[in-house]
């Protein structure tokens, strides 16, 4: 009996565990997209006139999703303080991120471990972080508690301590 009952929970988590593929993938980022442009394993596309890509790489087990926000010189240091500061309290599972001059919204993940429902929140979170910068920093309605407030100090403070 015990036996059985361990073989039922195992089968039972195998049928909800996740495997993605770039079948999948393609297909979700097809439905949700209003333009798209794939090239190998990356897809160009746009939601709401907002340029987002998507890359995989299937050996590698890893996703990405990101959207272009402003080049690196547009950016002040309020913008950029705040974009840390929103990456700890309101860009959940999305982060704001610099690489090559561009300030992105990214969301990165293993590709099999994913559902289509967060490849799904994925894309939305990402776009929402895109839209919101500059104003609220959010990729959700969603928030966790603590000083949120974004704004620089008068003043530069050092840290006492280290962390």
């Amino acid at each position: 009996m015990k036996n059985f009952l361990l073989i039922l929970l195992l089968v039972s988590f195998s049928a909800f565990s996740q495997e993605m593929s770039i079948e999948k993938l393609n297909e979700i980022i097809k439905q949700k997209s209003d333009t798209l442009q794939v090239k190998g394993n990356s897809w160009h596309f746009t939601l709401n006139d907002r340029l987002l890509i998507c890359i995989a790489d299937k050996n590698a087990n890893r996703m990405r999703i990101i959207s272009p926000i402003a080049k690196k010189e547009q950016l002040d240091d309020t913008l950029i303080l705040n974009s840390l500061i929103a990456n700890f309290h309101t860009a959940l599972d999305v982060k704001y991120a610099i690489s090559d001059d561009v300030l992105w919204s990214v969301f990165i993940h293993p590709l099999k471990e994913l559902s289509v429902h967060q490849v799904e929140d994925a894309i939305l979170q990402v776009y929402n972080a895109n839209i919101t910068f500059g104003t609220i920093f959010s990729s959700t309605s969603l928030t966790f508690p603590g000083n949120t407030k974004k704004n620089l100090p008068k003043e530069k403070k050092y840290l006492q301590n280290k962390i």
